[in-house]
Formats: structure tokens, sequence, C-alpha cells
């Protein structure tokens, strides 16, 4: 029996355009959930604000990591992504965050509402990409519970029983 040989440029697996979009539109929605945490976290602002500032940091690193990990699957995909601002800022499903300063109360609100929209996207693309590409299907079950979890912490900070 003999080992078949990989070469350089050979067993590669390349996604259609429809897969590139969808892990595309992903990217941008967290690249940009990523910078508008950034904006959250600097301008936030009350009583628990020290609080809700480290958490912010928390989102932002994840939706960071999420959105390295989804261009590397591009990449391994023989794709190209594009992170690039004026891709984000054109294609991003995300609502613009305010410019001015925020309560604790209504940063947590609408940073929960940019999360829910970022998860939407990522529902929505799902059941395509799994069917050309299950492993990309994983690594959005992983944003997802990722971003959810985000979420739920979040909100849990406007809820009082």
């Amino acid at each position: 029996m003999t080992t078949p040989t990989i070469t350089r440029g050979t067993a590669r697996f390349q996604a259609s355009e429809t897969l590139r979009t969808h892990l595309q539109r992903v990217l941008v929605d967290l690249v940009d959930l990523h910078l508008q945490g950034k904006q959250a976290h600097w301008n936030v602002t009350g009583r628990g604000f020290r609080d809700l500032h480290l958490q912010l940091d928390e989102l932002v690193d994840a939706a960071r990591e999420h959105s390295d990990t989804v261009a590397e699957r591009l990449r391994a995909l023989q794709a190209v992504p594009d992170g690039r601002t004026e891709t984000v800022a054109t294609t991003t499903d995300l609502s613009p965050y305010p410019a001015d300063l925020l309560s604790v109360g209504d940063t947590v609100s609408t940073v929960v509402e940019r999360v829910a929209q970022t998860v939407a996207v990522v529902r929505e693309v799902h059941d395509a990409v799994d069917a050309e590409d299950p492993t990309s299907a994983d690594l959005l079950h992983e944003i997802l519970a990722d971003l959810e979890k985000q979420a739920w912490f979040l909100s849990s900070e406007n809820h009082e029983v």
C-alpha cells in the first residue's frame, strides 16, 4: 500500500463564493462588534462603571479572537478576508454606535443590541455554511455560544430581582 503524496497546491478545500460571502459577513460584523465594544468601553459612565468597563473588555477580546478565527478559516479555504476599515464601515450589519458618553444602563442596552445583531447574522448564514462546510459551521457554533453568553452577562447588569 502506498501513501498518497500531498504536494503544495493540492488537497485544499476551496470555498464557493457563497461560503466566502457568508464568512466575510460574519467577519465584518465581528470586527465592528470589537470596535463598538471599545467605543463603549471608553465612553461608559455612571454607577457601576468599573465593572462594566472591565466586562466590555471581555466582549472586545471575544469578538477580536472570533474575527481572527473566521479570517484564518477564510484563508484556509483559499479566500481573502477583508477587514479593512472601509469594508467594515460599508458592509456591517450592526447599527452605528453613539458618539457620546452613555450611562451604564444605556451602554448595556446598546451593546447587547449589537451583540444580538451579530448573533442574528451568524444564525442567518449558519445553515448555508453548514451545508457546504461543517467545519466552518462548527466555528459558528462556538461564536454563537460565546456571544450569547456575553449578552447574558451584560444584560444581567440591567436586571434586578
